[in-house]
């Protein structure tokens, strides 16, 4: 088996979320010139650029904000949500014109919508637990609080839960389980983040990813097309 060697100290380590945000980030970065990664990914985790200047770490999205706070990437892409719920502490110095969506508060349908200081220690089943306690917490809610990792539609359905709080893109998939958002707690899209050490020791290496990216996305949306109609929209989330 070839030994993985290490990078040189100038290259540049962007970690990047598996799936649709990084198809979105590829084709945004070589739009504004970039270097992408040489040949298919198959199975491989770090993939190097053919000028060998960026490392690009495969990584679960909930991964890619520790990542980059604890060094093992400069840079990283990731949805607002993610780096809100993990709490790290990371640079935030451009938001990216793809992933929107919602993270929003939702109950059945047949749930009277009374204020929510008026609910008795609901049951909230989510996969964001600190946002969702930072929600309730900040409208004197004493919500209990249930962490699931798949669909947190089921909770209502099967007597879990009251209510839900999830990513909501289109709305189709509470409806087909008899859901209605209720509260929007916070609107999402995707986020370029940087390590705080990286930022001061790669400062030109960063700044040039940062400025490159900037000057791209100024154009596009001075031509009317800051949408960025990328390849990869893949099917959102529910």
């Amino acid at each position: 088996m070839t030994p993985v060697t290490a990078p040189d100290p100038s290259t540049l380590m962007l970690a990047l979320p598996k799936g649709r945000l990084a198809d979105q980030t590829l084709a945004l970065f070589g739009a504004a010139g970039l270097p992408l990664p040489e040949g298919n990914a198959g199975r491989k985790l770090i993939l190097a650029s053919s000028d060998g200047a960026m490392r690009y770490i495969m990584a679960k999205p909930g991964d890619v904000p520790t990542f980059v706070e604890y060094g093992a990437a400069d840079l990283g892409v990731c949805g607002l949500d993610t780096l809100r719920e993990s709490r790290r502490h990371v640079y935030e110095p451009l938001l990216l014109p793809f992933g929107y969506c919602r993270l929003s508060l939702a109950a059945p349908a047949n749930r009277p919508d009374t204020p929510l200081r008026y609910a008795s220690q609901p049951r909230v089943v989510t996969k964001y637990p600190n946002l969702t306690a930072d929600f309730f917490r900040a409208r004197g809610v004493n919500a209990e609080i249930i962490t699931l990792h798949g669909s947190v539609e089921l909770g209502p359905l099967v007597g879990l839960a009251d209510l839900i709080v999830d990513l909501v893109e289109t709305g189709n998939t509470l409806r087909a389980n008899g859901l209605v958002e209720t509260r929007t707690i916070m609107e999402i899209q995707a986020v370029l983040i940087v390590n705080r050490a990286a930022y001061h020791l790669k400062r030109s290496a960063v700044e040039s990813v940062i400025e490159s990216l900037r000057q791209h996305l100024a154009k596009a949306q001075h031509s009317g097309q800051a949408g960025l109609h990328l390849a990869a929209a893949g099917a959102g989330a529910g």
